[in-house]
């Protein structure tokens, strides 16, 4: 039972150290190439997924078809490294079958309790992933799995997977590879992974024809990192919102004067703006919106099927916080649009080139940087005794997630940390449009009642 709203009982492991599953056969043996995309300074992280499902499938099948499927995405169950022949620290992967880790447990507690639980982030929830104890980021394998049974019969999955191994498609075509063969062990994969990343190589000699405002110098002289300061000095308190498609409506009835938008489009302007009215910023700061584009068919040639390392970059909207606050939706959108309309062929080879200059990183000192989860299939996930009850993110210390709501495609649930001073305020602003929707019903309502 859950003894409070704030905190997950223990797990119970079943053994006191995880096994190591390694391909079902003999696998190639060689260094991957990582891309610059792969190798940038802010993805050196794992992606940490939760799912919540009513029934468990049995431990021993989930072994069997993950070291069968990790003959086909050999990498995940190799070990990062760094190239020894030059001094940049380029990562790449050894290719060496050494195996993914897989823990097991068992927690006192039901699937609906924990669906009740998960619905808002917790840090409690880091419980049902094993921890690896490593001394680096590179001493951790690229794939941790921990399936914890539950006393309903239920199953919690969480998996931690390299994301400079994986983008958040390449993580769910894997984790869908996965479930297709514990469902279908002796078909062929729908999508075969293709491994190669020399498609991103930068150019001889590199060409940064553009302005990239998204990245900057390694240098602390930025005087918005007033800003990164401000972020890093209290405990930051994760928030989850969901908008249901007549939130979103709403939202996109805010564009005026008339403006064709997307949902992804109106909800991370909202959202931004959001984050910058809670932080009480200098009107006379720069802030910038980041946000995940993925170029896979924007390069050319476009990149093959199956490419499941990291094919996304980071679009870059920016104003001041007055001009951005002052303004209605409709500006903010525009700058989001205008972001996306650069990324262009020849727009990418000049980021990708900018990014051999290893004083190059990512601005996320004056940034709110939002990844999109919510529409990549991720919640569609089925081993064999449905779908999940619920999926989402682990942790929330990083960036804003746009996550989808199982059972319901056309919402999303926006989570974000944000200092522990300004949560109320945020919520508040993000609210305000789900509060006015509902009154717009209200009236509605009201209004055919009349009649």
């Amino acid at each position: 039972m859950l003894k409070s709203a704030e905190e997950l009982p223990d797990c119970f492991y079943y053994h006191n150290q995880p096994t190591l599953i390694p391909p079902h056969t003999p696998t190639p043996t060689h260094f991957l190439y990582l891309s610059n995309l792969d190798d940038q300074k802010f993805l050196r992280f794992s992606i940490k997924y939760l799912y919540l499902f009513r029934k468990s499938v049995s431990s021993d099948l989930l072994k069997l078809s993950l070291s069968r499927v990790l003959v086909d995405y050999y990498p995940l169950a190799g070990r990062l490294t760094t190239n020894s022949l030059n001094d940049n620290h380029k990562l790449l992967v050894d290719c060496n079958g050494q195996g993914a880790v897989f823990a097991e447990a068992f927690m006192d507690t039901t699937a609906h309790e924990l669906l009740e639980f998960a619905r808002r982030p917790s840090r409690s929830l880091r419980k049902l992933l094993y921890r690896v104890e490593a001394h680096s980021f590179l001493d951790i394998p690229p794939l941790v799995v921990q399936v914890t049974n539950l006393s309903c019969g239920g199953m919690i999955l969480c998996t931690a997977i390299n994301h400079c191994l994986c983008d958040g498609i390449g993580t769910s075509q894997f984790l869908h590879a996965w479930a297709h063969m514990t469902t279908k062990p002796n078909h062929d994969l729908p999508i075969a992974p293709f491994h190669c990343r020399h498609v991103l190589r930068p150019r001889d000699p590199p060409m940064t024809n553009y302005v990239h405002p998204g990245y900057t110098r390694n240098t602390l002289r930025d005087s918005n990192n007033i800003i990164k300061q401000y972020l890093e000095s209290q405990p930051l308190v994760p928030s989850s919102i969901t908008f249901t498609p007549p939130h979103i409506l709403h939202l996109k009835r805010q564009c005026v004067p008339s403006l064709k938008c997307t949902t992804f489009e109106t909800l991370a302007t909202h959202a931004w703006r959001s984050w910058v009215r809670s932080l009480d910023l200098s009107p006379s700061l720069t802030v910038k919106l980041l946000f995940s584009v993925n170029v896979r068919q924007k390069l050319k040639p476009e990149m093959p099927e199956g490419y499941y390392g990291n094919g996304f970059v980071l679009g870059c909207a920016e104003s001041s916080v007055k001009e951005l606050l002052s303004s209605n939706l409709h500006y903010g959108v525009k700058l989001v649009q205008q972001a996306k309309s650069k990324l262009t062929d020849d727009y990418l080879r000049s980021m990708i080139d900018l990014l051999e200059d290893q004083t190059v990183i990512t601005d996320i000192g004056s940034s709110l940087v939002i990844s999109q989860w919510a529409k990549l299939g991720l919640e569609e996930l089925d081993f064999g005794e449905g779908k999940p009850l619920h999926m989402g993110s682990l942790t929330t210390d990083i960036y804003c997630l746009f996550l989808p709501v199982a059972g319901n495609f056309d919402a999303v649930r926006v989570v974000v940390s944000v200092p522990e001073s300004v949560v109320q305020k945020f919520e508040y602003f993000m609210n305000e449009s789900v509060l006015e929707s509902e009154d717009d019903d209200d009236k509605n309502l009201d209004a055919h009642a009349v009649v």
